[in-house]
Parts: C-alpha cells; structure tokens; sequence
C-alpha cells in the first residue's frame, strides 16, 4: 500500500533523526518542538508548519528546501545539496531503498575516504 505524503514525511524525518543519533526528545528540544507533537509528526499524524520544518531542518543540519519538499511530497533529489554536506551524502540521506543502517554506514565509509570526518 501507498504512504500519504504525510506519512513518508514521518518516515523520512524519523530516518534523518535517527541518522543524526538523536532521541525524540533530544531532537524535539534542539528544535523547539514538543516532544508529542514530534511524535506525532513521525507518525505521520499532522502535517508540520513552514515554521516547524525549518526549526527541524536546523536542527537536524539539513537544508529547508529539502524538508519542505519532503513534506510537500517532491523529490528533491536534482536540488542542491545541504550546506556541510556534498551532493554525495545528500543523495546517500535521501534514498529511500537503503535502511537507516546502511545509510550511516555508507556515510562513515565516504566520509572516512574523502578526510569527511564522522557521521553527524
């Protein structure tokens, strides 16, 4: 079955959050969220403001533009890639047929090559 966008949103704000190691109520405080309301986002329960996508953004080093079109259910692939991050790792956070695993093991291993240090 077919996510909504706004539960691909979810599951895409839970795999950054879990990308940046951080815990719900680490994230939710960096960004100025509730911790339920961020939940619930993750749940793809509510579908998050403009302000709220940006607080999320920043607090999980990624670029707006990337979240918004997450949010508004656009592939925001060919965009630029967020600032601290080569087009590389922005492709590599965003694809949606590797696990969360194999995501953090593709960055430590390209980082490791490319003097990139560790894992955010």
């Amino acid at each position: 079955m077919d996510q909504s966008p706004i539960e691909a949103f979810g599951n895409y704000l839970r795999s950054q959050r879990k990308l940046a190691q951080l815990t719900l109520r680490e994230l939710s405080d960096l960004a100025q969220v509730s911790n339920p309301y961020l939940s619930q986002l993750e749940r793809g329960m509510h579908q998050p403001s403009v302000r709220v996508i940006k607080s999320l953004a920043k607090a999980l080093n990624l670029s707006a533009e990337t979240l918004l079109a997450q949010a508004a259910g656009i592939d925001a692939a060919n965009g630029e890639a967020p600032e601290g991050f080569t087009d590389t790792e922005a492709t590599i956070r965003s694809d949606a047929s590797l696990s969360d695993e194999q995501k953090a093991a593709l960055l430590e291993v390209y980082r490791s090559m490319t003097g990139g240090g560790k894992v955010s």
